[in-house]
Order: C-alpha cells, then structure tokens, then sequence
C-alpha cells in the first residue's frame, strides 16, 4: 500500500482524523449523529412534498409567475377574503357612522360611546396607514407638516371642513382642493435679500420674537404692506378663507427660526396633501375625520362661524 493512502489515526482517541490540521490540532472523522441524519433526509422529502402541493419555484424559463402547485393555495387571496369578510363585518357600523355624522356631525357621533369606540378605532387604523408617515403617530407633525393635536387650523378645524380638507386634499390635483401659493419673493427675483431680511425682521418683531429693527420697521414694514397683507392681514393675522397663516400666534409650520423665516420668504412653501376621496371610501374618511377631529385640537362649529365672522363681517357669514 503507498505510504499516501494510509490512514491518520488520531493517538489519543483512536479515530480516523479528515487530515485537516490547525496548529497542532486534527479534526476528527466521526460520524455525525444518527438521529441529526435522519431529521436532514426527513427535511429533503418535506421541501420535495412542499415544492408538488405549494407555490414554491418562482420564474422557470418559459413559465409565468410561479408554480401554484396541487392545492393552488395563495396567501394574496387569503388576505383579499379575509379583508372583504372583515368589510362586510364592520358594513353596519360604519352606516351608523355615517348616518350618525349626516344627521348630528361629531357630536351625534360623541353621544353614542360604541359608535365613538368603533370611529376611533377605524379612524386610528386608517391614520397609521395613510397618515403617519407625514404627521407622525400621533398627530404631533413635524418642519413643514402640520401638528394635528392643537388649535390651529389653516384650512378650518370644524368636524365638517376637516372632512372635507381629507376629500380634496390641499394643493392636489381634485378640481376643489384647497389651495393658496406663498410667491417665491426669493427665487423668483422679486424681492432682494436685503429687501427679505427686513421683512423677516418686521414678522418677526410683530410676533415678538425680536425686538423691532430699523430695517424692520421702515423697509420690512412697507414691503409687508405692500405684498403680504392682502393674505395674512394687516394685523398679519392671517385669512384661513384664503389658507393664509397667522404670523403673530408663534406656531410656525417650516420653523421659527430667524433663517427657517427667511427661507420661506425666499422659496414660498408649497406643501402638498393627497386627496384621500380618491384612495379611500366615505365611511373610512369620516372615520378619519372623526379621529382626527378628537386628537384634542377640533374646532367647534360656533368657534368658526365667530373666526368668519370676524375676517369678513359683510360676507355670507354675517348675514
């Protein structure tokens, strides 16, 4: 026999060692454990009996999607009926709902604590899915998107204007959306950025986050006069009929710092809000409506009519 093909025998075991060797140290050939076996062939037939009965082998060459395999099972329908048997399970509630906020609006909806628990809990389901990702978890907002848990509404924060702001979204491309557009003084050339530094100077003093400047109050005053007040008041109070905000309660959308003020200035924000009517049904955005309505900063339908009345005393509100 050639001295090559003798086996290594391990001397102080006995066992035949594979010939690998790190550092003094031979590995031994033993056999794995016979129950360890019998487990890996038992997993090799499953994944065959799997691969005949389930979908299992993605794209073969000359071959669509996948193979179904004998019970053509498919987690996608699954979920779809399962969706639909939860659908027609929550059908009457959400009647309710809707009848419920036609009839007497969110306070109907309030008087009735099973109504209110279910409008809650859809309305949460629907905000995590479709809402968070912009206003946060809970409503808190974030630099450029709104908080939903206070008390100020751009665009109205009655049960009803909230509903409809969900619908028609803002600046989207529904025919009725809300919308308003903050000229872009800067990057249109139209103010210069010493001009834009005095305005900033002049909102900032009348919401005082600083005392007045010169610039402020001569050049900021007049450019303010002249270009923002025909929106934001001359009490720079702002105009929600338009969707102007106020410049003197310090609750700033894209921030109140002095470079946050003068970067709007220059840029004209110009966030955008999807209109929900098309993605999501009726009773699921009165649900929402309803939810975010009780995030703790829903205006009560009299504060608005007063809010109106106030801003346009000879309009329809006053009449």
């Amino acid at each position: 026999m050639a001295e090559t093909d003798k086996k290594d025998i391990d001397a102080h075991t006995g066992v035949e060692t594979t010939g690998h060797e790190w550092d003094g140290i031979k590995e031994l050939n033993n056999p794995l454990p016979r129950w360890w076996l019998w487990v890996f062939y038992a997993s090799i037939v499953w994944s065959v009996i799997y691969m005949i009965f389930m979908p299992a082998i993605p794209a073969l060459p000359g071959m669509q999607g996948y193979t179904p395999g004998l019970r053509d099972h498919t987690e996608r329908e699954n979920v779809h009926n399962a969706l639909a048997e939860l659908q027609t399970a929550r059908e009457p509630q959400f009647e309710r709902l809707q009848q419920a906020a036609a009839e007497g609006g969110i306070e109907a909806i309030e008087a009735d604590p099973e109504l209110l628990r279910f409008a809650l809990a859809a309305g949460d389901s629907a905000f995590g899915d479709n809402c968070a990702t912009c206003h946060g978890e809970g409503g808190q907002g974030a630099i450029g998107y709104p908080n939903l848990n206070d008390d100020i509404w751009l665009w109205g924060g009655t049960f009803d204007e909230i509903r409809h702001t969900l619908e028609v979204g803002i600046r989207s491309d529904h025919p009725e959306a809300r919308y308003s557009q903050m000229p872009a003084y800067g990057a249109d050339g139209l103010l210069e950025r010493q001009e834009i530094n005095a305005v900033a100077d002049h909102v900032m003093t009348l919401a005082g986050l600083i005392e007045p400047t010169e610039a402020g109050e001569t050049t900021g005053a007049e450019i303010f006069e002249f270009q923002c007040a025909a929106c934001h008041g001359v009490d720079a109070t702002g105009d929600r009929m338009v969707g102007a905000p106020n410049l003197v309660d310090n609750y700033w959308l894209y921030g109140s710092e002095r470079e946050q003020i003068v970067n709007s200035i220059w840029r004209g924000p110009f966030g955008v809000m999807p209109n929900w009517g098309e993605r999501l049904n009726d009773p699921t955005i009165t649900a929402l409506a309803a939810y975010v309505y009780l995030l703790g900063g829903g205006e009560p339908d009299e504060f608005a009519e007063a809010a109106l009345l106030d801003r346009d005393p000879g309009g329809e509100a006053g009449q």
